[in-house]
């Protein structure tokens, strides 16, 4: 699917939103990837730092009397190559570098960064935090213990800051050739390659260190095609957090036939006519429903404040009985899943729809504390800049029991969908809407007339009580989405089996 960057929500009643980026910038060679047994040692070592140090920093940032302050290390090396006119021509890269100091009183947040990692610095962004976050509480962090990582969620083979341009090039430029080979209808091809590698090291007053090695890499191919005058541009791309070994050739086949697949429906597509109808959900990309329906507003800082519709749903029936979506930071190399939270809370599963009740909203330390349960492990931020708040990682939903041909064949006048790109919700009324890139008609249970370029359109609650099917073909989509809240932008992914929801409204032609 062709993707683009990140795009901020319209206005300030939308709150979440979801799009998969393209590119970003960067090329270099860093520090050496850790070994198996890398851990607050050689964190310290890495960002200079000693637990001597941390802890006078989390002292001064407790001196006003907070209740908790934590310590967020991140040295990030962002790289990319990228391709256009038939050639590999351009490559760039960035360094991310800086520490955050969060401290929590009661509902305030004080939050302070700094870009260098000195005693003088740190101090001072302690202390900036302390003063916003002040009380009349007194607490003294204890002493540090290092928190061993339980699981490894993307092991490397090959770092990246071990794999040079030119070793990266043919790849990208195999993507080019092999996209031109398979239709001479191939006009133009635009491909990219970016690997980003994150050294990620926390503490926290409650006595926690962890250190975190954290790989991304994204491949994706933009094709415009041209047939009897007429130009269509789709494309595909893939993301995991995996290392040089993710570059293989049957990874470059893969993206270069769903590229072109992609863009050659186009030609054959009409814009359909609006209106409410049944819709079809094809299994994968299509978890952008669960995403925008219900996956912003069942985090939980959304239902603590009671903006959310779901905010009084809490163990209460939602939707059909065989309905269950997961939240799962477990999935092996998936771009959402996390070793660690960047709270310190271990990655973990949550099911957040259980047999159609709502059984667990999405939380960060904030929001457990407030409902008095353990963090789900989902607070996420974009970088050391920005403070922790609830974020989704993978959110899918579990195979049903039905073919999708017998789903399909059930409608008698509707659409199919699968190829999606941006989507956004407004948090409160629940109302959502995403863009389709492509799908199908249904007429009399088949598929006929392609699709693209519309718009559906719901609301969060009402579209999950009408899931009336599940299928039996679970898949997550590996591509690179991107979600956006509260000006922040995080990776994730998403997920489902093929669904009918029985009614939705479709932007189309009048």
């Amino acid at each position: 699917m062709n993707r683009r960057d990140f795009i901020k929500s319209g206005g300030l009643a939308f709150i979440g939103s979801l799009a998969a980026p393209a590119i970003g910038s960067s090329l270099l060679s860093g520090c050496a990837a850790p070994s198996k047994q890398a851990g607050v040692q050689m964190a310290l070592s890495h960002f200079g730092v000693s637990e001597t140090l941390l802890r006078q920093v989390l002292a001064a940032a407790l001196e006003k009397g907070g209740d908790y302050a934590d310590l967020f290390f991140e040295h990030t090396f962002n790289n990319s190559i990228g391709l256009q006119d038939g050639a590999v021509n351009r490559c760039g890269s960035n360094i991310d570098f800086g520490v955050g100091v969060r401290v929590l009183a009661g509902d305030r947040t004080g939050y302070a960064y700094v870009e260098n990692i000195t005693a003088d610095e740190m101090l001072k962004a302690a202390r900036t935090a302390a003063r916003i976050a002040q009380s009349n509480q007194s607490h003294q962090p204890v002493a540090l213990t290092e928190k061993k990582l339980t699981h490894n969620y993307y092991s490397v083979q090959t770092p990246w800051e071990n794999v040079t341009v030119k070793e990266k090039m043919p790849y990208v430029q195999r993507l080019n050739d092999q996209i031109f080979s398979l239709d001479k209808r191939v006009q133009k091809v635009r491909a990219n390659l970016q690997d980003r590698t994150s050294h990620i090291f926390f503490a926290n007053s409650e006595g926690v260190m962890y250190y975190d090695y954290r790989p991304m890499v994204v491949l994706n191919a933009s094709c415009t095609m041209e047939e009897n005058g007429k130009y269509e541009n789709a494309g595909a791309a893939r993301s995991y957090q995996k290392g040089f070994e993710f570059l293989t050739d049957a990874e470059v086949e893969t993206i270069a036939k769903e590229a072109v697949a992609n863009t050659a429906i186009l030609f054959a597509a009409i814009k359909p006519k609006g209106g409410e109808m049944p819709v079809v959900m094809g299994s994968g990309g299509s978890g952008i429903l669960l995403h925008e329906a219900i996956g912003h507003a069942f985090e939980a800082d959304f239902n603590r404040k009671n903006i959310s519709i779901f905010s009084d749903q809490l163990n209460k029936k939602i939707c059909d009985a065989h309905i269950n979506v997961i939240d799962d930071a477990t999935i092996p190399f998936n771009r959402g899943s996390l070793n660690i939270d960047d709270e310190g809370i271990d990655g973990q599963k949550t099911y957040i729809v259980k047999e159609g009740v709502l059984t667990s909203y999405l939380h960060d330390r904030i929001s457990a504390h407030h409902y008095g349960i353990p963090s789900t492990g989902n607070g996420r931020r974009e970088s050391f800049r920005n403070m922790p708040i609830p974020r989704m990682r993978a959110t899918y939903m579990e195979a049903g029991n039905i073919k999708e041909a017998d789903i399909i064949s059930s409608v008698k006048q509707g659409i199919f969908v699968d190829n999606f790109t941006n989507g956004q919700v407004q948090i409160g009324a629940g109302d959502f809407t995403f863009f389709v890139k492509s799908g199908y008609l249904i007429e009399n249970g088949k598929l006929t007339q392609p699709i693209k370029d519309i718009n559906i359109i719901g609301n969060g609650p009402k579209a999950l009580a009408d899931i009336t099917m599940v299928g039996d073909n679970p898949k997550i989509d590996d591509g690179s989405w991107t979600c956006g809240k509260d000006g922040q932008s995080c990776p994730v992914t998403c997920g489902m089996p093929s669904a009918l929801v029985s009614k939705l409204t479709v932007g189309g032609e009048s």
